[in-house]
């Protein structure tokens, strides 16, 4: 079992900023694909939002098992499975995110294609929930 001594001060300090990152990184992606800017026409990019997509699922698991969590009241002392498979995947999800989006943003900037927003929204989304939930998963200790 793993359990958190965090002061509910900070947690909501650390959750707000997380939450917000996944809410954008999941908004970004849903712009990319449905508004479908001048940067959705390079294979490369389009490849690259796939993966996003799969680094999206990672999230909303992590957000399932967080929610189903608190229903169970487990927030602040949980087992290893659970506590990875929550705020490890927000984590992973998070930098994984962030690292392909990155590359896409780079590779629309280098040969110059406009609609790039989104895709900043996509970076920003991913680096919140990577560094909050990390922040989170880090409070852990095992008991």
């Amino acid at each position: 079992m793993y359990r958190s001594n965090i002061s509910d001060a900070r947690w909501i300090a650390y959750d707000i900023p997380g939450n917000i990152g996944w809410i954008a990184f999941l908004a970004g992606l849903f712009l990319c694909f449905a508004k479908r800017p001048e940067c959705m026409n390079t294979d490369g990019i389009r490849g690259l939002l796939l993966l996003d997509l799969l680094c999206g699922a990672v999230m909303i698991r992590g957000v399932v098992e967080l929610v189903s969590e608190r229903i169970l009241r487990l927030a602040r002392m949980l087992p290893k499975k659970r506590l990875y498979r929550g705020f490890g995947a927000l984590t992973f999800g998070g930098l994984a995110g962030m690292i392909v989006s990155l590359l896409a943003l780079a590779l629309a900037l280098l040969t110059g294609l406009e609609g790039t927003a989104y895709l900043g929204i996509l970076c920003g989304g991913g680096l919140l929930c990577f560094v909050f939930g990390g922040l989170i998963l880090k409070e852990y200790k095992r008991i």
